[in-house]
């Protein structure tokens, strides 16, 4: 195969849409714009993008007849995806602190809302399940990664500083779905032929 510049891919624009876990994932490609029925926006995130990490972890089976491994055996599989969300609304940060906002009520004899809204942060939290979905293209050529089944690992730190807007680092690992971690669809002209 010849080298071919064209086949050199970048993703100037994308998003990434959330969804709670029982929501029904989308199956199309979409037109790049438009959430999934069901999900929610997450906005922009850093210039960094996002991180897509398959992961497969193996282990050799040696034989007595041979110096080296004669096969490998699959001893976990993963998929995580890394992005650092940079606009701060309600999606964002609850997702970010693992908990729901509530409205401050009045202690009058007939509560009323105060205008003022608390999040509680537990000491042993509630892992949220949830269903993502990437989007990402460069011109006419789109991509959507779908995650049916997710749950938060791991939270950057908030840094509050004068100079630099607050952003939420989040790193999201895909649980098993019917066999499954997620799928891939794209209308890249990449695939010539189908087995």
């Amino acid at each position: 195969m010849a080298n071919d510049a064209k086949n050199i891919r970048f993703a100037p624009n994308g998003a990434i849409y959330v969804a709670p876990g029982a929501t029904t994932p989308p199956t199309e490609l979409g037109d790049g714009a438009t959430p999934p029925t069901g999900f929610k926006a997450l906005g922009y995130v850093d210039e960094g993008g996002v991180t897509l990490t398959p992961a497969i972890e193996t282990q050799p089976v040696n034989a007595w007849q041979s110096a080296s491994p004669v096969l490998y055996t699959v001893t976990s599989a993963s998929f995580s995806i890394k992005a650092t969300l940079q606009e701060t609304n309600q999606v964002t940060t609850e997702l970010f602190w693992g908990a729901e906002w509530l409205e401050v009520m009045s202690n009058d004899p007939t509560p009323v809302g105060t205008g003022v809204f608390r999040l509680d942060l537990s000491s042993t939290p509630d892992l949220r399940e949830l269903s993502i979905v990437v989007d990402w293209n460069q011109n006419a050529i789109r991509s959507r990664c779908v995650i049916p089944r997710a749950m938060i690992s791991d939270r950057g730190a908030i840094q509050l500083s004068r100079t630099e807007n607050g952003k939420f680092e989040l790193t999201i690992e895909a649980l098993d779905s019917a066999g499954g971690l997620g799928f891939v669809l794209t209308n890249d002209d990449i695939v010539t032929e189908v087995a």
